[in-house]
């Protein structure tokens, strides 16, 4: 009996390793975005900033990715955000699964500027957000919304489209 306890314990533990090791993963792919989406000339001055709406644990995995690289010659800047009233101009947005019923105000607030959503969550891609993290056949994966980058005047590469599952 006493031996349960510490099962969900160490289940729980696992997950959340499993689930902070998934964010290292996001981030690998959030940066690898950097080089394969164009934005306009007035998004590529100053730092290149990217939003996090949210609590999420992928703040950490982003700063940490930040302090280690660049996108070209630019610092890379980490920003959490509580609501999407405090979306302002930066390069991407993150969406955490958490927030995903606030996909709606987001696209929003985002509307034509040049900025990357990216989400987590499933059917959010259908729903205006650019890049969605899905988990298919036990791996982590991405659907592109061509459309919804393009209205935001964004360039995605070919190679991107490539590995992407298209929407």
């Amino acid at each position: 009996m006493k031996k349960v306890p510490f099962i969900v314990l160490f289940l729980a533990m696992s997950s959340l390793s499993a689930l902070a090791q998934n964010y290292k993963m996001h981030s690998v792919f959030i940066y690898s975005f950097t080089r394969y989406v164009q934005w306009p000339d007035a998004y590529n001055q100053g730092d290149f900033e990217i939003m996090v709406l949210g609590d999420s644990p992928i703040v950490n995995e982003l700063k940490a990715l930040a302090q280690a690289k660049k996108v070209g010659d630019r610092t890379i800047k980490v920003t959490r955000i509580k609501s999407p009233s405090e979306i302002k101009k930066c390069n991407m947005l993150f969406v955490p699964a958490d927030k995903s019923a606030q996909i709606t105000e987001v696209m929003d607030k985002v509307n034509a500027q040049s900025i990357l959503v990216v989400t987590e969550e499933p059917g959010l891609g259908a729903k205006g957000s650019n890049i969605n993290f899905i988990v298919k056949d036990g791996k982590l994966a991405f659907e592109l919304n061509q459309a919804a980058a393009n209205k935001q005047g964004l360039k995605v590469s070919n190679e991107l489209s490539r590995l992407a599952i298209l929407i």
